[in-house]
């Protein structure tokens, strides 16, 4: 048997453990139709790629089979996420036929975005009551940096080159978040959306723990049987055990993946009614977040906790008893079997592949040389630097891991600006949102404290990777979510307001 068909057998029962474990929390929070919807279309498209032995049938055919689910689909961005991570994000290229030497690049995230986002795009478009786009900071932000990223890519290629990388920019970065940030209008389509991105990760969970206890990579004969190459997935350990990656690619992206999760979690578990399903849960992801052993989402995942903390009710009090468990942790783990391999992981305590700071810290010294040299816009061939040379590693690649400063390096301080002020204004109008809801115990606020833990777990956690493979569509995604919720704030306040407008009115 083909191994690609041996891990599809083994990721169809995990996936399936993790569904059915969610079919009663699912209920609590969404239409179970919706659950089973989309479900059964996530199985549908797994077996369809597991089958296809061709990534142009592949996509052939689940093009057909997500514009007929897209129709009778009420939330796009939650059949969006539900299938985001569904699939490896390795590409082939649409040739040119003889005109030009190819049109662009299909993925699995570029197809779900045209099949799904696109048409949700032109439908939002001519809805009276979505917000024009442009309104907002975040998204004159966001079409600066684009526009900029666009202009100054004519320096170093040509102009089909631009053309084409503006094109994915507009499908990956643009369009994730533009219909995140219209789409989602009410407390119930956020709990839909936030539910399938949760299912989502915690189905890359089961497997990532599949992957770290079994040493194998369930996806790594997949790109294989649809002809394709991928230079991102490959074995690597950390102390001895196989980092697990998933349809990832990278383990720091499953780690990015499921901490983004866990801090969306953070809100949707208080509407699932059992006490030991939200625990499953949590501890669910708890592992999936553990298994890829990258420690760079590990600190995310706690500013996301201790943001949420800290914005809700009796803050002081539970931050110590967190830092207090955190400090008693510590010897526990030093005398417990297993305990100290766990505490030569942890960042800034454990001794394990300590030259990767020194990494870290050698890429930011040299970075800055580099970008002193050209420190508004850039260069697009900064990797050829003597600097950036002498950063070169065993595999013969520069690794960039902190996406703040590949922003600098290929489009100078403007456009880090561009980039931080983005994140930076979505934040300040989640926090201007939740203080319509004085009530730290109310459901909406608590939806905006998780949003705004997720988002600054995100910024502190793109310090120590690159934006590959699914990184950046999350990111422009959950800020998108920020807006929205922005919006629905602002319109829930307009609303009150005349409703004592009226009732004023009519007590005189």
């Amino acid at each position: 048997m083909p191994e690609h068909i041996r891990a599809l057998i083994v990721i169809l029962v995990l996936a399936g453990t993790v569904f059915t474990l969610a079919r009663q929390p699912a209920k609590d929070l969404i239409p179970y139709n919706d659950f089973t919807r989309r479900r059964n279309l996530w199985f549908v498209l797994t077996l369809m790629v597991f089958f296809a032995h061709s990534f142009w049938v592949y996509a052939a055919v689940a093009a057909v089979v997500l514009t007929v689910a897209r129709k009778r689909e009420r939330n796009p961005v939650a059949l969006f996420f539900m299938l985001l991570f569904l699939v490896p994000p390795a590409s082939a290229q649409i040739p040119g036929f003889g005109v030009i030497n190819y049109f662009f690049d299909l993925n699995h995230i570029r197809l779900l975005s045209l099949c799904v986002l696109l048409p949700a795009f032109f439908v939002l478009r001519r809805q009276a009551d979505t917000l024009p786009f442009g309104r907002t900071w975040p998204d004159k932000l966001l079409a600066g940096g684009l526009a900029l990223t666009s202009l100054l890519l004519l320096r170093e290629t040509t102009l089909t080159d631009t053309l084409r990388q503006t094109v994915y920019m507009f499908i990956e970065a643009f369009l994730p978040y533009y219909v995140a940030s219209r789409a989602l209008k009410n407390l119930s389509d956020f709990k839909d959306a936030l539910l399938a991105f949760v299912l989502a990760a915690m189905v890359l969970s089961i497997i990532g723990l599949f992957e770290f206890a079994r040493s194998w990579l369930l996806y790594s004969a997949l790109t294989d049987a649809l002809g394709m190459q991928w230079e991102m997935s490959s074995y690597l350990s950390r102390g001895g055990s196989l980092r697990a990656s998933a349809t990832t690619g990278q383990a720091i992206a499953l780690g990015f993946v499921v901490s983004v999760a866990l801090g969306l979690y953070l809100f949707l578990q208080e509407g699932v009614r059992s006490k030991f399903q939200r625990r499953l849960g949590a501890l669910l992801l708890a592992g999936g977040l553990f298994a890829p052993l990258s420690r760079g989402p590990w600190i995310g995942a706690v500013v996301m906790i201790t943001a949420f903390i800290a914005t809700g009710r009796g803050a002081a009090k539970r931050l110590m008893l967190l830092a207090l468990a955190g400090v008693l942790a510590l010897p526990v783990l030093a005398i417990v079997p297993g305990g100290q391999k766990i505490l030569d992981l942890l960042p800034f305590i454990g001794t394990l592949e300590v030259e990767n700071i020194t990494y870290r810290q050698r890429l930011f010294d040299n970075a800055m040389i580099v970008i002193q040299r050209n420190p508004l816009f850039g260069a697009f061939d900064f990797r050829s630097t003597p600097e950036m040379q002498s950063m070169i590693q065993g595999q013969g690649i520069i690794d960039i891991v902190n996406t703040y400063i590949n922003v600098a390096l290929q489009v100078g301080l403007v456009g880090l600006t561009l980039f931080v002020a983005f994140f930076v204004t979505v934040l300040l109008g989640i926090r201007k949102a939740m203080r319509s809801f004085p009530d730290k115990d109310d459901e909406t606020r608590r939806l905006g404290r998780a949003l705004l833990a997720t988002l600054a777990g995100i910024m502190v956690t793109i310090v120590t990777v690159s934006s590959i493979t699914f990184i950046p569509v999350v990111y422009w995604s959950v800020a998108g979510l920020g807006v929205a919720y922005a919006q629905m704030a602002r319109k829930l306040r307009q609303t009150s307001t005349a409703v004592t407008a009226s009732a004023h009115l009519q007590l005189r």
